[in-house]
């Protein structure tokens, strides 16, 4: 057996090992490279990816960012992959609710669970080699590189500025992460600080006697 690491499946030894597995699909996870023709036609049936956005809302990369701080429908996506950046044809499509609580890493956590239960619900679909295609308008949605986020203007908070609470806990929420290095950030004496966010609700008084 082979592995292709990173960008190896687009060289010619990974695109003739590929070739040589006479197969039906590839199967993308967050698949974070653009895919060559040549590689797209290999598969009888084509070249799909789970996609961590309802598209065409949040192409690219930090959706769950994305989601919270533009206020966008989320959800997860499995579509078949094109040339372009997650603007290949819509195979199913499950919607989730952005909850008060969520930060961009709680709701990657529910996102991720939301895309396994997608997948299987999808797989009859697959497996009959002939499932939907709904074609996404390259008009609609949003895109986002995987530097968008890391722009001062999103991350830096001025400490002379005001602004709605709410907007700020938006921002705050949606660049609370897995990673500090992505948080939102003030500078004090010459210092720079992060800053990430926990929110818990409050249990109700009916569900404390459940």
């Amino acid at each position: 057996d082979r592995v292709l690491v990173g960008g190896q499946f687009r060289e010619s030894g990974g695109i003739d090992l590929l070739r040589s597995l006479d197969l039906d699909y590839i199967v993308g996870v967050h698949f974070p490279y653009i895919v060559p023709e040549t590689v797209l036609e290999i598969p009888r049936v084509g070249v799909i990816n789970l996609h961590p956005a309802l598209l065409p809302h949040n192409r690219g990369w930090h959706t769950p960012s994305w989601g919270i701080l533009d206020e966008t429908p989320i959800g997860a996506t499995l579509h078949f992959m094109d040339s372009g950046l997650d603007t290949g044809d819509i195979v199913a499509q499950a919607g989730l609710e952005i909850r008060p609580e969520d930060t961009a890493h709680t709701l990657y956590g529910r996102l991720l669970e939301l895309e396994v239960e997608l997948f299987r619900s999808a797989w009859p679909m697959l497996a009959s080699g002939d499932p939907p295609r709904q074609t996404q308008s390259p008009e609609e949605g949003s895109n986002h590189n995987r530097a968008d986020l890391a722009s001062d203007s999103i991350r830096r908070l001025d400490l002379k500025a005001t602004a709605p609470v709410k907007d700020i806990l938006r921002r705050l929420r949606a660049l609370t992460t897995n990673h500090v290095e992505e948080a939102a950030y003030f500078e004090m004496n010459g210092r720079r600080y992060r800053v990430q966010v926990s929110i818990t609700p409050e249990v109700e008084p009916a569900d404390a006697e459940a």
